[in-house]
């Protein structure tokens, strides 16, 4: 098992590795995460949308 202190020191070396994303990149990745997340719904929404009115017709169709 490694020294406590010694897990501690890598610990830092290895978060001062890590780069941060600049406010204009969380921004634009926010942005395009909404864009995406709102065309998903908007395709889900169709297809039941069209699923629905395929089994009301069909459902009309037999009885």
């Amino acid at each position: 098992m490694a020294n406590p202190v010694q897990f501690i020191s890598q610990v830092r070396a290895e978060a001062a590795k890590i780069t941060w994303p600049t406010r204009r990149e969380v921004v634009t990745t926010t942005i395009m995460v909404l864009i995406m997340a709102t065309l998903a719904a908007i395709f889900f929404f169709l297809v039941d949308l069209g699923i629905r009115t395929g089994l009301a017709a069909l459902l009309g169709a037999v009885s």
